[in-house]
């Protein structure tokens, strides 16, 4: 069965940084991503890598503070998040997609909470 395991998530101050990991198994994938979501609000795209070419998007409000990666060998997507602000709590949810999909497959999500 597919699953994305997601790890790394915790509390960290303003300005601190945080590596997100989410290990897929089952299969490999056309593209991962992560999402995020805050009580009350809708979940939100952060971010997402083609797996071939490593082609990373963002969405404007993590630009220059996250980084997105993948490791081929051990198909796991990284999330690194630097420079850390209180708007950045939330869950974060690992994401796939397969070949001419939409993002389909979820992981369980990370709880993320930057204090001030």
């Amino acid at each position: 069965q597919v699953q994305l395991v997601e790890s790394g998530g915790g509390l960290v101050q303003a300005g601190g940084s945080l590596r997100l990991s989410c290990a897929a198994s089952g299969r490999t994938f056309s593209r991962m991503g992560w999402f995020r979501q805050a009580p009350g609000q809708e979940r939100e795209y952060v971010s997402g890598i083609w797996w071939s070419a490593g082609f990373a998007s963002y969405t404007d409000s993590v630009k220059g503070r996250f980084t997105i990666s993948r490791d081929s060998a051990k198909n796991t997507v990284y999330l690194q998040m630097n420079s850390l602000k209180p708007d950045d709590t939330a869950v974060y949810y690992c994401a796939a997609a397969a070949r001419g999909a939409d993002y389909q497959y979820w992981g369980q999500g990370t709880q993320v909470t930057v204090s001030s």
